[in-house]
Protein backbone atom coordinates (compact mmCIF):
# COMPACT_ATOMS: atom_id res chain seq x y z
CA UNK A 1 0.00 0.00 0.00
CA UNK A 2 1.61 3.32 -0.96
CA UNK A 3 1.74 6.14 1.53
CA UNK A 4 1.28 9.78 0.33
CA UNK A 5 3.43 11.21 2.90
CA UNK A 6 5.85 14.05 1.35
CA UNK A 7 7.86 15.39 5.05
CA UNK A 8 8.57 12.87 8.03
CA UNK A 9 10.22 14.22 11.49
CA UNK A 10 11.15 11.40 14.05
CA UNK A 11 12.37 12.96 17.01
CA UNK A 12 13.17 11.24 20.03
CA UNK A 13 11.76 8.17 19.31
CA UNK A 14 13.57 5.24 21.24
CA UNK A 15 11.04 2.49 20.40
CA UNK A 16 11.55 3.15 16.46
CA UNK A 17 13.45 0.63 14.51
CA UNK A 18 14.63 -0.98 11.65
CA UNK A 19 11.41 -2.41 11.11
CA UNK A 20 9.41 0.32 12.08
CA UNK A 21 11.35 2.98 9.70
CA UNK A 22 11.20 0.33 7.03
CA UNK A 23 7.11 1.35 6.64
CA UNK A 24 8.81 4.54 5.42
CA UNK A 25 9.75 2.92 1.89
CA UNK A 26 6.04 2.58 1.26
CA UNK A 27 6.08 6.26 0.78
CA UNK A 28 6.70 6.93 -2.66
CA UNK A 29 6.34 10.36 -2.74
CA UNK A 30 8.43 11.02 0.14
CA UNK A 31 10.54 14.10 -0.10
CA UNK A 32 12.05 14.83 3.24
CA UNK A 33 13.03 12.68 6.18
CA UNK A 34 14.78 14.21 9.52
CA UNK A 35 15.68 11.12 12.07
CA UNK A 36 16.72 13.26 15.35
CA UNK A 37 18.19 10.87 18.37
CA UNK A 38 16.62 7.97 17.36
CA UNK A 39 18.88 5.71 18.76
CA UNK A 40 17.66 2.20 17.56
CA UNK A 41 17.66 2.92 13.90
CA UNK A 42 20.89 1.24 12.02
CA UNK A 43 21.78 1.67 8.48
CA UNK A 44 20.17 -1.38 7.42
CA UNK A 45 17.06 0.54 8.06
CA UNK A 46 18.06 4.12 6.27
CA UNK A 47 18.76 1.99 3.25
CA UNK A 48 15.26 0.18 2.87
CA UNK A 49 13.74 3.60 2.80
CA UNK A 50 16.82 4.61 0.30
CA UNK A 51 15.94 2.01 -2.05
CA UNK A 52 12.20 2.63 -1.62
CA UNK A 53 12.15 6.41 -1.42
CA UNK A 54 13.13 7.74 -4.84
CA UNK A 55 11.56 10.70 -4.67
CA UNK A 56 13.91 11.71 -1.26
CA UNK A 57 15.48 15.19 -1.72
CA UNK A 58 16.22 15.81 1.49
CA UNK A 59 17.85 13.95 4.56
CA UNK A 60 18.75 14.95 8.39
CA UNK A 61 20.07 12.72 10.44
CA UNK A 62 21.19 14.04 13.72
CA UNK A 63 22.61 12.25 16.97
CA UNK A 64 21.70 8.68 15.12
CA UNK A 65 24.27 6.49 17.12
CA UNK A 66 23.91 3.58 15.38
CA UNK A 67 23.69 4.74 11.79
CA UNK A 68 27.45 3.54 10.09
CA UNK A 69 28.20 4.94 6.43
CA UNK A 70 27.06 1.68 4.86
CA UNK A 71 25.39 1.06 1.78
CA UNK A 72 22.70 3.87 1.80
CA UNK A 73 24.78 6.44 1.49
CA UNK A 74 26.68 4.60 -2.01
CA UNK A 75 23.06 3.72 -2.87
CA UNK A 76 21.93 7.66 -2.69
CA UNK A 77 25.26 8.85 -4.40
CA UNK A 78 24.36 6.22 -7.26
CA UNK A 79 21.37 6.14 -7.45
CA UNK A 80 19.26 8.87 -5.09
CA UNK A 81 18.14 12.42 -5.79
CA UNK A 82 19.45 14.00 -3.25
CA UNK A 83 19.46 18.13 -2.97
CA UNK A 84 19.96 18.30 0.96
CA UNK A 85 22.49 16.24 3.23
CA UNK A 86 22.46 16.86 6.81
CA UNK A 87 24.70 14.64 8.92
CA UNK A 88 25.66 15.65 13.07
CA UNK A 89 27.12 14.32 15.72
CA UNK A 90 26.74 10.69 14.10
CA UNK A 91 29.57 9.02 16.00
CA UNK A 92 29.46 6.11 13.30
CA UNK A 93 29.60 8.55 10.09
CA UNK A 94 32.88 9.53 9.99
CA UNK A 95 34.66 12.50 6.99
CA UNK A 96 36.26 9.78 4.71
CA UNK A 97 33.33 8.03 4.76
CA UNK A 98 31.35 10.98 2.85
CA UNK A 99 33.86 9.85 -0.44
CA UNK A 100 31.18 6.74 -0.83
CA UNK A 101 28.54 9.42 -2.16
CA UNK A 102 29.94 9.77 -5.12
CA UNK A 103 28.26 11.13 -7.74
CA UNK A 104 25.80 11.89 -5.72
CA UNK A 105 27.89 15.13 -4.65
CA UNK A 106 26.89 16.41 -7.99
CA UNK A 107 23.16 17.06 -7.38
CA UNK A 108 23.72 18.25 -3.63
CA UNK A 109 22.96 22.41 -3.22
CA UNK A 110 23.23 22.06 0.66
CA UNK A 111 25.58 19.82 2.86
CA UNK A 112 26.29 19.65 6.42
CA UNK A 113 28.68 17.80 8.29
CA UNK A 114 29.28 18.12 12.19
CA UNK A 115 31.21 15.95 13.88
CA UNK A 116 31.12 15.33 17.99
CA UNK A 117 34.36 16.32 19.31
CA UNK A 118 35.15 18.73 22.15
CA UNK A 119 38.45 21.01 21.01
CA UNK A 120 41.19 19.72 23.40
CA UNK A 121 40.89 16.85 21.37
CA UNK A 122 40.60 17.69 17.96
CA UNK A 123 44.08 19.75 18.57
CA UNK A 124 45.80 16.14 18.39
CA UNK A 125 43.76 14.52 16.31
CA UNK A 126 44.93 12.79 13.03
CA UNK A 127 42.60 10.55 11.25
CA UNK A 128 44.35 7.10 10.58
CA UNK A 129 42.76 6.62 7.34
CA UNK A 130 43.97 9.88 5.68
CA UNK A 131 46.44 9.17 3.09
CA UNK A 132 48.71 12.03 1.78
CA UNK A 133 50.06 10.57 -1.17
CA UNK A 134 46.56 9.88 -2.47
CA UNK A 135 45.66 12.55 -4.84
CA UNK A 136 42.70 11.38 -6.47
CA UNK A 137 40.65 11.50 -2.71
CA UNK A 138 38.45 14.18 -3.62
CA UNK A 139 37.84 13.30 -7.37
CA UNK A 140 34.18 14.48 -8.06
CA UNK A 141 31.92 17.40 -9.19
CA UNK A 142 30.03 20.00 -6.89
CA UNK A 143 29.07 22.64 -9.07
CA UNK A 144 25.52 22.88 -7.57
CA UNK A 145 26.41 22.77 -3.88
CA UNK A 146 25.19 26.60 -2.44
CA UNK A 147 25.45 26.04 1.36
CA UNK A 148 28.17 24.07 3.07
CA UNK A 149 28.30 23.89 7.00
CA UNK A 150 31.17 21.87 7.99
CA UNK A 151 31.52 21.31 11.90
CA UNK A 152 34.47 19.92 13.95
CA UNK A 153 36.54 18.41 10.63
CA UNK A 154 39.95 17.64 9.99
CA UNK A 155 40.84 19.85 6.85
CA UNK A 156 43.88 17.77 5.79
CA UNK A 157 41.62 14.37 5.89
CA UNK A 158 40.89 12.23 2.48
CA UNK A 159 38.13 14.80 1.95
CA UNK A 160 40.31 17.67 1.83
CA UNK A 161 38.74 20.67 2.25
CA UNK A 162 41.61 22.76 -0.27
CA UNK A 163 40.22 20.49 -2.85
CA UNK A 164 36.32 20.17 -1.80
CA UNK A 165 36.19 24.05 -1.39
CA UNK A 166 38.05 24.77 -5.43
CA UNK A 167 34.87 22.66 -6.83
CA UNK A 168 32.38 24.55 -5.16
CA UNK A 169 31.67 27.06 -8.01
CA UNK A 170 27.97 28.01 -7.33
CA UNK A 171 28.90 28.07 -3.14
CA UNK A 172 26.91 31.36 -1.59
CA UNK A 173 27.10 30.19 2.13
CA UNK A 174 29.98 28.48 3.97
CA UNK A 175 30.51 27.99 7.21
CA UNK A 176 33.74 26.57 8.95
CA UNK A 177 33.43 26.06 12.47
CA UNK A 178 36.45 24.59 14.00
CA UNK A 179 38.22 23.18 10.89
CA UNK A 180 41.18 20.98 12.32
CA UNK A 181 44.76 22.68 10.44
CA UNK A 182 42.41 25.15 8.43
CA UNK A 183 45.01 27.26 6.22
CA UNK A 184 45.33 29.94 4.27
CA UNK A 185 45.72 27.94 0.68
CA UNK A 186 41.86 26.44 1.68
CA UNK A 187 40.92 30.41 1.83
CA UNK A 188 42.65 31.00 -1.40
CA UNK A 189 41.06 28.04 -2.85
CA UNK A 190 38.23 29.46 -2.21
CA UNK A 191 38.70 32.83 -3.15
CA UNK A 192 39.40 31.63 -7.17
CA UNK A 193 36.60 29.09 -7.51
CA UNK A 194 33.52 30.75 -5.18
CA UNK A 195 33.08 34.18 -6.74
CA UNK A 196 29.26 33.88 -5.86
CA UNK A 197 30.11 33.60 -2.20
CA UNK A 198 27.60 35.76 -0.28
CA UNK A 199 27.83 34.44 3.57
CA UNK A 200 30.84 32.71 5.09
CA UNK A 201 31.08 32.08 8.80
CA UNK A 202 34.87 31.03 10.41
CA UNK A 203 35.17 29.69 13.82
CA UNK A 204 38.60 29.89 14.39
CA UNK A 205 40.82 27.37 16.20
CA UNK A 206 43.06 28.31 18.87
CA UNK A 207 46.79 28.71 17.40
CA UNK A 208 49.11 26.33 17.43
CA UNK A 209 52.32 26.52 19.09
CA UNK A 210 55.99 25.19 19.04
CA UNK A 211 58.67 25.55 21.37
CA UNK A 212 61.79 27.44 19.93
CA UNK A 213 65.06 28.14 22.00
CA UNK A 214 62.99 28.09 25.21
CA UNK A 215 60.19 30.29 23.69
CA UNK A 216 56.66 29.97 22.12
CA UNK A 217 56.05 30.31 18.67
CA UNK A 218 52.39 30.70 17.70
CA UNK A 219 50.99 29.42 15.09
CA UNK A 220 47.59 30.86 13.58
CA UNK A 221 45.28 28.71 11.54
CA UNK A 222 44.63 31.98 9.19
CA UNK A 223 46.11 35.61 8.68
CA UNK A 224 44.89 38.35 7.19
CA UNK A 225 45.96 36.80 3.52
CA UNK A 226 42.55 34.87 3.49
CA UNK A 227 40.66 37.87 4.17
CA UNK A 228 42.57 39.45 1.25
CA UNK A 229 42.10 37.17 -0.52
CA UNK A 230 38.12 36.57 -0.10
CA UNK A 231 37.99 40.55 -0.50
CA UNK A 232 39.63 40.27 -4.28
CA UNK A 233 38.06 36.90 -5.44
CA UNK A 234 34.34 37.03 -4.06
CA UNK A 235 33.46 40.67 -4.69
CA UNK A 236 29.18 39.31 -4.21
CA UNK A 237 30.70 39.24 -0.50
CA UNK A 238 28.02 40.85 2.06
CA UNK A 239 27.81 38.70 5.26
CA UNK A 240 30.76 37.76 7.50
CA UNK A 241 31.18 36.03 10.56
CA UNK A 242 34.59 35.13 12.38
CA UNK A 243 34.31 33.93 15.88
CA UNK A 244 37.47 33.49 17.79
CA UNK A 245 37.91 30.19 20.89
CA UNK A 246 39.01 31.46 24.36
CA UNK A 247 42.03 30.21 23.92
CA UNK A 248 42.40 32.89 21.54
CA UNK A 249 42.11 35.29 23.60
CA UNK A 250 44.97 37.68 24.64
CA UNK A 251 47.50 35.66 22.91
CA UNK A 252 50.30 37.99 20.41
CA UNK A 253 49.55 36.52 17.30
CA UNK A 254 45.93 35.18 16.31
CA UNK A 255 46.63 35.95 12.59
CA UNK A 256 44.29 38.74 11.91
CA UNK A 257 44.35 41.94 12.56
CA UNK A 258 42.46 45.47 11.54
CA UNK A 259 43.63 45.17 8.20
CA UNK A 260 41.60 42.43 6.90
CA UNK A 261 38.44 43.97 7.87
CA UNK A 262 39.42 47.33 6.28
CA UNK A 263 40.11 45.60 2.89
CA UNK A 264 36.63 43.64 3.27
CA UNK A 265 34.92 47.09 3.80
CA UNK A 266 37.08 48.29 0.81
CA UNK A 267 36.21 45.40 -1.31
CA UNK A 268 32.84 43.92 -0.70
CA UNK A 269 29.59 45.48 -0.19
CA UNK A 270 29.63 44.24 3.70
CA UNK A 271 26.13 44.46 4.90
CA UNK A 272 26.70 42.26 8.03
CA UNK A 273 29.63 41.49 10.60
CA UNK A 274 29.92 39.46 13.21
CA UNK A 275 33.22 39.92 15.57
CA UNK A 276 33.28 37.65 18.45
CA UNK A 277 35.75 37.37 20.92
CA UNK A 278 38.38 39.64 17.91
CA UNK A 279 40.99 41.07 20.20
CA UNK A 280 42.52 42.99 17.53
CA UNK A 281 39.30 44.74 16.96
CA UNK A 282 39.00 48.71 18.77
CA UNK A 283 38.58 52.01 18.28
CA UNK A 284 39.94 52.50 15.15
CA UNK A 285 38.29 49.37 13.89
CA UNK A 286 35.08 51.31 14.76
CA UNK A 287 36.39 54.51 12.86
CA UNK A 288 37.03 52.28 9.35
CA UNK A 289 33.40 50.73 9.60
CA UNK A 290 31.87 54.24 10.01
CA UNK A 291 32.97 54.81 6.66
CA UNK A 292 31.20 51.81 5.18
CA UNK A 293 28.17 53.02 2.68
CA UNK A 294 26.60 49.38 2.91
CA UNK A 295 27.09 48.19 6.10
CA UNK A 296 23.75 47.42 8.13
CA UNK A 297 24.14 45.16 11.26
CA UNK A 298 26.77 44.99 13.54
CA UNK A 299 27.48 42.20 15.88
CA UNK A 300 30.57 42.98 18.82
CA UNK A 301 30.74 40.18 21.54
CA UNK A 302 33.36 39.52 23.86
CA UNK A 303 35.44 42.82 23.29
CA UNK A 304 37.41 44.85 25.78
CA UNK A 305 39.05 47.14 23.13
CA UNK A 306 36.40 49.06 21.96
CA UNK A 307 35.24 52.03 24.23
CA UNK A 308 32.76 54.99 24.05
CA UNK A 309 34.59 56.70 21.50
CA UNK A 310 34.11 53.88 18.84
CA UNK A 311 30.34 53.88 20.00
CA UNK A 312 30.37 57.75 18.50
CA UNK A 313 32.19 56.49 15.30
CA UNK A 314 29.55 53.99 14.28
CA UNK A 315 26.64 56.16 15.19
CA UNK A 316 28.12 58.23 11.91
CA UNK A 317 27.23 54.89 10.09
CA UNK A 318 24.96 55.84 7.27
CA UNK A 319 23.03 52.34 6.85
CA UNK A 320 23.39 50.99 10.07
CA UNK A 321 20.53 49.89 11.50
CA UNK A 322 20.94 46.88 13.67
CA UNK A 323 23.53 47.09 16.37
CA UNK A 324 24.47 44.33 18.80
CA UNK A 325 26.94 44.07 21.76
CA UNK A 326 28.10 41.36 24.01
CA UNK A 327 30.57 41.48 26.63
CA UNK A 328 31.66 44.77 25.42
CA UNK A 329 33.38 45.95 29.19
CA UNK A 330 34.36 49.24 28.32
CA UNK A 331 31.37 51.14 26.55
CA UNK A 332 29.09 52.93 29.22
CA UNK A 333 26.09 54.98 28.89
CA UNK A 334 28.30 57.76 27.23
CA UNK A 335 28.88 56.00 24.39
CA UNK A 336 25.32 55.24 23.42
CA UNK A 337 24.49 58.87 23.61
CA UNK A 338 25.05 59.62 19.73
CA UNK A 339 23.37 56.67 18.89
CA UNK A 340 20.25 58.23 21.09
CA UNK A 341 20.46 61.61 19.25
CA UNK A 342 20.65 60.17 15.87
CA UNK A 343 16.74 57.63 16.38
CA UNK A 344 18.28 55.12 13.21
CA UNK A 345 18.58 52.29 15.08
CA UNK A 346 15.72 49.72 14.64
CA UNK A 347 17.18 46.90 16.63
CA UNK A 348 19.80 47.14 19.92
CA UNK A 349 20.55 44.07 21.61
CA UNK A 350 23.00 44.59 24.92
CA UNK A 351 23.71 41.65 26.85
CA UNK A 352 26.81 41.37 29.60
CA UNK A 353 27.60 45.18 29.34
CA UNK A 354 27.63 46.19 32.93
CA UNK A 355 28.48 49.73 32.24
CA UNK A 356 25.53 50.65 29.92
CA UNK A 357 22.09 51.10 31.90
CA UNK A 358 18.71 49.67 30.90
CA UNK A 359 17.23 53.68 30.75
CA UNK A 360 19.76 54.77 28.16
CA UNK A 361 19.81 51.64 26.05
CA UNK A 362 15.78 51.97 25.97
CA UNK A 363 16.10 55.26 24.07
CA UNK A 364 18.60 54.22 21.34
CA UNK A 365 16.37 51.90 19.40
CA UNK A 366 13.10 51.08 18.19
CA UNK A 367 13.15 47.89 19.51
CA UNK A 368 15.94 47.26 22.52
CA UNK A 369 16.86 43.92 23.95
CA UNK A 370 18.83 44.70 27.76
CA UNK A 371 20.26 41.90 29.34
CA UNK A 372 22.92 42.02 32.09
CA UNK A 373 23.98 38.25 31.42
CA UNK A 374 24.97 36.83 28.40
CA UNK A 375 26.25 33.17 27.27
CA UNK A 376 28.44 34.07 24.38
CA UNK A 377 31.54 33.14 26.77
CA UNK A 378 30.03 29.80 27.98
CA UNK A 379 29.07 29.02 24.47
CA UNK A 380 33.01 29.77 23.41
CA UNK A 381 34.39 27.64 25.99
CA UNK A 382 32.45 25.25 25.41
CA UNK A 383 32.45 24.25 21.68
Amino acid sequence: MEINYTGQTLSFFSYIDDSGLSCLANCKKLMSLTLNSVPSITSRGLLSVAIGCNNLSALHLIDCKKISSGEWLEYLGWNGSLEELVVRNCNRIRQPDLLKFGPGWMKLWKFEFESKVEIDDMLGFNDPLYDVHNPSACDFLCDNLKDLRLVHIQARSELRLCLLLGKCKALEKLCLKYVVSLTDNDMIALSHSCNNLKSISLWLMPPQYVADDNDFLYIPSVTDHSLQALALGCPMLQSVELTFHEGTFYLPDIGLTLECVRILIQSCQIRVLVLNGADFFDDEGMMVLSSSPFLETLELAVNDRVTDAGMHSIARTPCLRSLTLRLCSQVTDAGLTELVHSQKLDSLIIEGCACISPQVAQGAARSVHYSLESASRNRLSRI
